[in-house]
């Protein structure tokens, strides 16, 4: 009956699509909970996290974590160490390797240095307060399957990987639904809303003893850099997902001042990243890519590389640290970027130009407090992100935003995160757009670990003045989010 409801109220075909989504998610989670029962004994074996366990940073650059110590089995899986578990509010716009690997971890692919794995998000926004579309609901789904081959265990040759996946998104207008120009659905992008790409097509070859890798090919340049959720590492991350934040708005997944040039989910490009490493806590990242998402080409669609002389190019460093007797993790990255190629904002007639834009860019996290000092990782982490540019025919010129993160505070409950944020970013608005000349963005959520790769998150985002327009109201909007990782 509900269903029925929402169809006569419209967006058939896209309902439709939420359910099917709805059903794949039940089957995937059957999936999870009847396969790991031959597992379970091992579960017993875990030894938890610590503080006293941080042995030294992985290098961000490299975007390791939070896969790096091992491909991950189910029986781990299913242990869930008490250390923070906080999953990203979308994977697949900050990690590399999409889910557990849990096919290659039952079939034994693992150990011929095979990964195989994948995602599915789903979410539903209702807006209960103000925007455009009052009192309506938007369904979005991203599937996202991909493999890794670790070359040194499958041929012998040392140092590289091969990495490949495939995006599926079907989804509706959130944030034009709320009067947002930013996003505060960050699974919804740009149009168009239904989409199946090769997401990312690369080679990684790790040289020097890890201190200096490349990247060649198609991949998703916000995993290493301006990546504010990575989580800061300590020993014994192999069986959880963390974060420094689950917050789902858009400014969490990409600054407001690179939005629309900065290749990322779910628009991939070709290019080069290559990171220098000199010592495990400080690192120095540049990559350029196809710079056509400039100019409005959905790049991700693209399955062969397109230079046309718009280029995007970036370049950041950063360093992390232990702060304090109760070694308090913490990390900072600093980056500048540029983009190349004739640009243009409002209509053809009235519309503002410039020839390539220019920005720079700041984040990091810090520890603020361990629960339980020296026995788990249980406590209260925070974030905060700036950034500036040159451009006037970009969506933003500056912007700045902060959250904190609780891990672990409900008794019993130790893989939930409950995080709030603050994104204010300052509006370019070309003549006649009618845009307001910011728009402030104000989130909580509870993270909910359901089984496994499960999670249900519930996120209530304020809106004060949606960028839109002057005359859109204050926007309040409650988004049900299930993640499923395999």
């Amino acid at each position: 009956m509900a269903w029925r409801l929402i169809i006569e109220a419209g967006n058939n075909v896209q309902v439709l699509s939420a359910r099917r989504s709805v059903g794949c998610i039940v089957c995937l989670i059957i999936v999870v909970l009847i396969v790991p029962s031959s597992f379970a004994g091992a579960a017993n074996t875990e030894t938890h996290a610590s503080a006293s366990d941080v042995s030294g940073m992985i290098t961000p650059g490299d975007n390791l974590a939070p896969w790096a110590a091992s491909q991950t089995s189910l029986s781990r899986l299913t242990s869930l160490p008490s250390t923070d578990q906080a999953l990203s509010g979308n994977p697949a716009a900050v990690n590399v390797r999409a889910g557990l690997g849990l096919f290659s971890s039952l079939t034994g692919l693992d150990k011929l240095g095979v990964f195989v794995g994948g995602l599915w998000v789903g979410n539903g926004d209702y807006l209960f307060a103000g925007g455009i579309g009052r009192r309506s609901w938007n369904f979005n789904s991203l599937l996202v399957l991909g493999g890794q081959v670790d070359s040194n265990l499958a041929i012998g040759l040392p140092g590289g990987t091969f990495g490949v996946s495939y995006l599926r998104f079907n989804g509706q207008q959130s944030n034009a639904a709320a009067g947002s120009v930013i996003g505060y659905d960050g699974l919804t992008q740009a149009p168009p809303l239904d989409r199946d790409e090769l997401y990312q097509l690369w080679w990684r070859q790790s040289l020097f003893g890890d201190k200096l890798i490349v990247r060649v090919g198609k991949s998703v340049p916000t995993y290493d850099f301006n990546n504010v959720i990575k989580p800061v590492p300590v020993r014994g991350e192999s069986v959880s997902i963390p974060a420094v934040t689950g917050l789902i708005y858009t400014p969490i997944f990409v600054n407001p001042t690179i939005l629309g040039n900065l290749p990322g989910y779910y628009n991939s490009a070709y290019g080069v990243t290559t990171t220098f490493a000199p010592i495990k806590q400080l690192y120095f990242s540049y990559g350029v890519y196809d710079g056509n998402l400039a100019r409005g080409v959905q790049t991700g669609l693209n399955t062969t590389p397109d230079f046309t002389g718009y280029y995007f190019q970036i370049g950041e460093a950063g360093y992390d640290w232990l702060l304090g007797a109760q070694q308090m993790p913490g990390n900072i990255g600093i980056g500048g970027w540029g983009q190349t190629g004739a640009l243009s904002a409002g209509s053809s007639t009235s519309g503002v130009r410039e020839d390539g834009v220019a920005g720079l860019y700041a984040f990091g996290a810090q520890r603020l407090w361990f629960r339980h000092p020296f026995i788990d990782n249980s406590g209260i982490s925070a974030y905060w992100q700036f950034g500036i540019n040159d451009s006037k025919t970009m969506l933003a010129d500056k912007y700045f935003g902060f959250g904190f993160t609780g891990f672990g505070l409900v008794p019993e409950r130790p893989a939930d995160s409950v995080g709030t944020g603050l994104a204010w970013s300052w509006l370019n608005h070309p003549p006649a757009s009618g845009r307001r000349n910011h728009e402030v963005m104000l989130a909580i959520y509870y993270q909910l670990h359901v089984f496994a790769g499960v999670f249900f998150q519930p996120t209530v985002t304020y809106l004060p003045d949606p960028g839109v327009s002057t005359h859109v109201p204050g926007t309040a909007a409650l988004t049900l989010q299930t993640t499923v990782l395999f």
